[in-house]
């Protein structure tokens, strides 16, 4: 589990890095402030969760089973809270209008909200049997 999470962790910020330069290069020339604005909203969250897998990758006071929990709430968080905002935010440059998956924005953000709350209830039990 260990290596599966620090290669998706880099692979996760290797692509919050690829589609911040994206956006702040390419994009720039085609979409509003606003838009830009929140295209950047997805990368950063994409890398926040990069880094948090990185750092349950190198935990060892959490049980397996509490790892890959996280590890599957991280991935599929990050693939409809970011996704969906990368999708929302450059709308306008596809003919698909995107507006009617902005339902998946928030479901992603619970999905990676409950995968902090499970990283708090494992180190609260980790703790209490100490």
């Amino acid at each position: 589990m260990k290596k599966k999470l620090l290669s998706t962790a880099a692979i996760l910020g290797m692509i919050a890095i690829i589609l911040g330069a994206f956006g702040a290069h390419a994009l720039k020339k085609v979409l509003s402030v606003e838009q830009l604005v929140t295209f950047e909203t997805g990368v950063r969250y994409q890398m926040y969760h990069a880094l948090f897998l990185l750092l349950i990758g190198m935990l060892d006071n959490i049980t397996e089973k509490a790892k890959k929990t996280i590890y599957y709430l991280v991935i599929l968080g990050v693939i409809l809270f970011s996704g969906s905002i990368y999708l929302l935010a450059t709308n306008d440059l596809t003919s698909f209008d995107f507006k009617t998956i902005g339902f998946l924005t928030p479901i992603g953000g619970l999905l990676l909200i409950v995968a902090w709350g499970v990283l708090l209830v494992s180190s609260l039990n980790k703790n209490s049997q100490n």
